[in-house]
């Protein structure tokens, strides 16, 4: 029983208090990816937690339910827990309206999730078939034209996708770095990794792991595409930094050109972040020091699970 309860208190402590530490630890985007694999090992410390929490609650109730209400009323009431408390019958009552509860809450979130997960990929398979049959290849590129006005770059069901609007806002380095940019998206699998966070974030709405986690997962997978991209061939941050801000404004911009801060007021908050970062390259020894606080806590997630179920009595 000792051992559920380090668990569920565990799984409640990372989804209530990791968000707040682990924004200002990957607010700026430094080791976009590492960023990214942090905030899913705190999900998954959280989920697998919660879940052995629940495994090690029903193997107690299956070894003996007097055991049972005996260990939670010693783990609440200590010394005060007598017979008369843990053998009545409104006790006993009310431990399994709480393990019912449980059990119907861990269902619903399952099919929560799996509700979510499945429309989204079939709005997705939806229309990347559509765009598929209306839109026309880019020659040598293998991304499909849209002819919109409004300038955009996506990927939809392992297509890339172009508007006209974006081919007229962009020259050819800008396109080849946005292109080099949504390929890094697919290969990374960027998009099953936001799906399943949204599906984390309907199945348990109000927790802020999953709720301030999405937008957060979101952000560091733009980021991370965005490093890929401005490592391949003669990628250029400043080439990266022009192409967003001419598709966040609809107005062309020259690769080399300086970019004053008022050329991002039209732009979203993301964009502008990833801008600012892609110009404003952090120091080695503060890049460094971040990177390492990252990796320490990716480990410390993913071992602590273990080391509760192995150490505690």
């Amino acid at each position: 029983m000792g051992t559920a309860a380090a668990l569920a208190v565990y799984a409640l402590a990372v989804a209530w208090c990791a968000p707040a530490l682990l924004t200002r630890l990957t607010a700026r985007g430094i080791g976009a990816w590492l960023g990214l694999v942090t905030w899913l090992a705190a999900m998954a410390s959280t989920l697998v937690s919660a879940a052995l929490a629940l495994v090690f609650l029903i193997r107690t109730v299956r070894a003996g339910w007097p055991e049972l209400t005996l260990a939670v009323c010693r783990e609440v009431a200590g010394n005060a827990c007598t017979p008369v408390i843990y053998r009545s019958a409104l006790y006993e009552f009310g431990l399994a309206a709480v393990l019912f509860v449980a059990s119907v809450t861990a269902l619903a979130a399952a099919w929560r999730y799996g509700r979510k997960v499945q429309r989204s990929h079939r709005h997705t398979a939806e229309h990347g078939r559509a765009v598929r049959i209306v839109g026309r290849e880019l020659p040598g590129t293998g991304a499909v034209v849209l002819e919109d006005s409004r300038p955009a770059a996506y990927c939809a069901a392992g297509t890339i996708v172009l508007t006209r609007g974006a081919i007229d806002v962009l020259d050819d380095a800008q396109l080849a770095t946005v292109l080099a940019h949504e390929r890094a998206h697919l290969s990374g699998h960027h998009h099953l990794i936001v799906v399943g966070v949204r599906g984390l974030a309907a199945a348990f709405p109000g927790v802020p792991l999953f709720g301030r986690g999405l937008g957060e997962v979101m952000r560091l997978s733009e980021m991370s595409a965005d490093d890929a991209a401005v490592r391949v061939g003669d990628g250029r941050r400043a080439v990266l930094a022009a192409a967003l801000v001419a598709i966040a404004t609809g107005t062309a911009v020259p690769g080399e050109s300086l970019l004053p801060r008022g050329a991002l007021a039209a732009a979203a908050y993301a964009v502008q972040a990833r801008v600012e970062r892609m110009l404003r390259a952090p120091s080695r020894s503060r890049g460094l020091a971040c990177v390492t606080l990252m990796a320490v806590a990716t480990l410390a997630l993913a071992l602590l699970p273990a080391a509760l179920t192995t150490l505690t009595p």
